[in-house]
Order: C-alpha cells, then sequence, then structure tokens
C-alpha cells in the first residue's frame, strides 16, 4: 500500500513537473510601440505632428482609417478618427514592442488572461492583438515590421522613452504590468513629496517605461466623470528623449514650429529631475520632451534602473 502511494504521489509530481516546463514563457517586451490617439480636426492633427514634432506620415498598418506619425521604424503615434461617443477622451490605446505577437498571446492565455482567438497581421508585416488591463484600458503588444523604413529627418526626438496615462488604481494595475508582464520599478514622485501622483515602470527587457497618472478620489474603472478634456490630455501622453531639451526647445521656436500649438512658454525641470517640454496636439494629446538623464536630484525617489537613451 505505502509502495503505491509513493508511485503515485512520484506521477503527481511528474505530471506537475511537466505542466510546468510545457507552459509558455514570457517573451520580451522591448519598448514602447506606440501611443493611438483620436482627432476631431485630422488637417490640424498632420500639422502638428508632421511639423512640430516633425514625424513622417504613413499608411496605418492597423486601420485603413487611420494615419500612422513615425518615429522612428518601431514608434510611432497613430491617429483614429474620433467615435462616435468619445466624450472627453482621446486614448483609444497604448502599445509595446514584444519579440512574438503569438507567443505573447499564448503566455496571457496560460495565465488566465482573456485574449482574442488570432493575432492581426497588418499591412506592413507587423503582427499585433489587444487585451484589456485590470482597469479596461485597451494594450496592444505589437511584433514589428521587418523591413520597416522610416525617413523623418526633422522629428523633434528619435525615440518614445515612454507613455502615461491615467490610472485609478495602482495595487490593480500592477497586478497586470508587474505581476504578469514584469515591468520593472523606476521612479516615483508627486507635486509635493508626501504625495505619490507618478509611477513610472519600464518594460522588463528594455528602458522604456510606462508612467501611472494617478488620479485622487475614489478607485474605479473610467474615466472620473468630473474630468475635462484638457486634464485627461495632461495625463494622457507620450515623451520624446532628448540630449538637451532646451536645445530642441530652440529648435522648434526657432523654425517657428510652435505657431499656434498650445504649449509650455520655456523648458523647466521637472520632479524627477529631468529637464521638460510641454506641448499638446489639437485635441489635447501631450507631447512630452524630456531629458534623457537627470540633471537635479529627483523628488520623492531615487531612480532604480539604468535610464534610457536615444
Amino acid at each position: 500500500m505505502r509502495l503505491r502511494f509513493l508511485s503515485a504521489a512520484l506521477l503527481f509530481c511528474l505530471a506537475i513537473s511537466a505542466n510546468a516546463q510545457n507552459a509558455p514563457s514570457r517573451p520580451q517586451i522591448t519598448g514602447v510601440s506606440h501611443l493611438a490617439v483620436y482627432t476631431s480636426d485630422a488637417s490640424a492633427t498632420e500639422h502638428f505632428y508632421t511639423v512640430t514634432v516633425g514625424a513622417a506620415k504613413m499608411p496605418d498598418p492597423e486601420n485603413p482609417n487611420g494615419v500612422k506619425y513615425a518615429i522612428n521604424h518601431t514608434q510611432y503615434i497613430e491617429v483614429l478618427p474620433l467615435p462616435t461617443g468619445a466624450g472627453v477622451n482621446r486614448l483609444d490605446h497604448i502599445a509595446f514592442n514584444t519579440v512574438s505577437a503569438e507567443g505573447m498571446r499564448k503566455y496571457l492565455a496560460a495565465k488566465g488572461w482573456k485574449v482574442p482567438a488570432k493575432i492581426t497581421t497588418g499591412s506592413d508585416g507587423s503582427r499585433w492583438f489587444d487585451v484589456l488591463d485590470p482597469e479596461n484600458n485597451k494594450v496592444q503588444f505589437v511584433q514589428p515590421s521587418p523591413s520597416a523604413k522610416v525617413n523623418a529627418p526633422n522629428v523633434i526626438g528619435r525615440h518614445i522613452i515612454h507613455v502615461g496615462m491615467l490610472v485609478r488604481d495602482r495595487a490593480k494595475e500592477d497586478t497586470f504590468f508587474r505581476g504578469l508582464l514584469g515591468f520593472r520599478p523606476y521612479w516615483f514622485g508627486g507635486m509635493q513629496d508626501d504625495k505619490i501622483d507618478w509611477v513610472s515602470q519600464q518594460v522588463p527587457d528594455g528602458h522604456d517605461w510606462l508612467e501611472y497618472m494617478l488620479t485622487s478620489g475614489p478607485s474605479g474603472t473610467g474615466i472620473p466623470a468630473n474630468m475635462t478634456q484638457r486634464t485627461l490630455g495632461v495625463l494622457d501622453h507620450f515623451s520624446l528623449g532628448q540630449k538637451s531639451v532646451d536645445d530642441a526647445f530652440k529648435t522648434l521656436k526657432d523654425g517657428g514650429r510652435l505657431e499656434g500649438v498650445r504649449a509650455d512658454s520655456g523648458t523647466k525641470i521637472g520632479k524627477d529631475g529631468k529637464g521638460q517640454f510641454n506641448m499638446y496636439d489639437p485635441d489635447g494629446i501631450r507631447a512630452e520632451l524630456m531629458n534623457f538623464h537627470a540633471t537635479e536630484k529627483p523628488c520623492c525617489s531615487p531612480f532604480t534602473a539604468q535610464d534610457p537613451s536615444e
């Protein structure tokens, strides 16, 4: 009897071990892919992204009604027509690059996360799929096109170093981004040293990051009822890395590229100790220029990972 029990226990352990070995591993998540936003004025938005930002206008590989404004061969801003009933929202989704879209889909499915039945292949050969995070934000994983080429000689920054979005429950979001996907802490801070407004975590296999833009009030999902489009656009943003924000600002100003654009009057040092300059697309989405490295001591917390680079 004892021998049969030991044999059954051994078989059970072997089965558990085999299942663990057969479970798919998480493919690398290497950086930010893009931010997808809505426009209520396609012509004005095109001027902002091609003239002010200097991105290259290209066909949208995901949506024939959209436009891709490319920063480099793997990063871009996707602009989509404003859907009916969007209200104050101008963010469709955030997206991260992975070495295998299908591998990521299988990994999340094995972890019990709801995923589509298959990935989608774009007109440029890129592959992707969407999921919803714990607060019902759409998050996309993209396997970039192997043959993408971009010519954007006047782009004001050649690397999207982070994207930010409204978050209401930090702990809930962490179960997905940190617990399931392996994002790593980078920095946190606030307008006041004793209050956390921003939480940054880098992708697990690179140095780009996602910034939680925390809201006050009850936790939950969705956009708070009293939030304006202008405020939401400050929270939902993308950031272009700079060697010198001061030099980038001078380039924009001297070139007349800020005419008619809502923007800061000049550069400043953020709470993280990095030079910063903010400007806004016609629907209020914030485009931030940020130095790769801090020039002053950050408030609130030290940096806990390596900075991104050009």
